[in-house]
């Protein structure tokens, strides 16, 4: 059963670039990434999924509900976190929460104060008084207070330090093992590689390739630096899966793709004073679709 189903959504802004015939399927159950680039059209799409805008054109059902005809009755059993939290900067953090909880016809109690010890988050602050990591603590509680069907997630992790976002994807693998379907984007591919099952992959407004996370493993590059003793000529390491480098006298920077024992293996011929392998930007990543869609 599908939670979502998307068919040729657009939004335009005039003459200004929104998104343009997006469609894809979130089946219930399911983590699904929607990943790309900063300006790539995941906010408009999720804002859109949402009605907090109307599209242009297209649909798309929730629940197999209309997304505009019934919009009230599908957030009930929505929680959505945006990427930019902004609240009443004179409220309480616990009185926020409980006028959060008063949307919903049943008690939230107990499941905020799970949530609130899970994030460390001091309720008796006012919400001005908090960092912008701990605002984001907030709206990851007021999201999930009410223990939603489907979890909407715009680039959750901004403002966390390494340690709660490791307890937030806890905290979202739970929430997903007890019926959740979470639908999140991300320009950040380690936390797509950890929690999703299928991803999306959009360029400038466009879904350009569906894919499980399992193929997108297989596709994956690493980013490679060397630095030498010795210049080494150009063509040296052209060989199959190098693409990208660039070598300038004692540096050295390239991405792979293949097995990493073949390149190692040339690279071990050279005078190495430093060597990183590290995994590239997505953005970096994205540019082998896009020329490969591009063809």
């Amino acid at each position: 059963m599908n939670i979502i189903e998307v068919n040729n959504l657009t939004k335009t802004y005039g003459e200004a670039r929104g998104i343009s015939d997006v469609s894809f399927t979130v089946e219930q159950g399911e983590i699904f990434g929607f990943i790309g680039p900063n300006g790539a059209g995941k906010s408009t799409t999720l804002r859109t999924l949402l009605s907090l805008i109307h599209p242009t054109s297209g649909s798309a059902t929730i629940f197999g509900k209309d997304i505009i005809k019934d919009a009230p009755d599908i957030k009930k059993d929505i929680g959505y976190l945006p990427s930019e939290v902004f609240y009443y900067d004179h409220m309480k953090v616990k009185d926020l929460l409980k006028y959060s909880a008063s949307f919903y016809k049943k008690d939230c109690s107990k499941r905020i104060k799970e949530l609130v010890e899970i994030m460390e988050l001091d309720v008796n602050r006012k919400i001005d008084d908090l960092s912008l990591g701990n605002k984001k603590k907030v709206g990851i509680v007021q999201g999930l207070l009410h223990e939603p069907k489907l979890i909407i997630l715009d680039e959750p992790t901004s403002g966390l330090d390494p340690l709660m976002q490791h307890k937030f994807f806890d905290l979202l693998e739970e929430e997903n093992k007890k019926g959740a379907t979470i639908l999140f984007s991300s320009h950040i591919l380690s936390e797509v590689q950890r929690l999703c099952d299928r991803v999306a992959i959009i360029k400038e407004g466009k879904i350009i390739k569906l894919e499980k996370i399992s193929t997108l493993n297989d596709d994956h590059f690493k980013k490679i630096h060397i630095e030498t003793s010795h210049p080494i000529e150009h063509n040296y390491l052209r060989m199959e899966g190098v693409t990208d480098l660039v070598v300038d006298q004692h540096k050295v920077s390239f991405l792979f793709k293949g097995d990493v024992n073949a390149i190692l293996k040339q690279i071990a011929a050279i005078s190495i004073t430093n060597i990183s392998v590290v995994e590239p930007d997505l953005e970096e990543i994205f540019m082998h679709f896009y020329e490969k869609e591009e063809v």
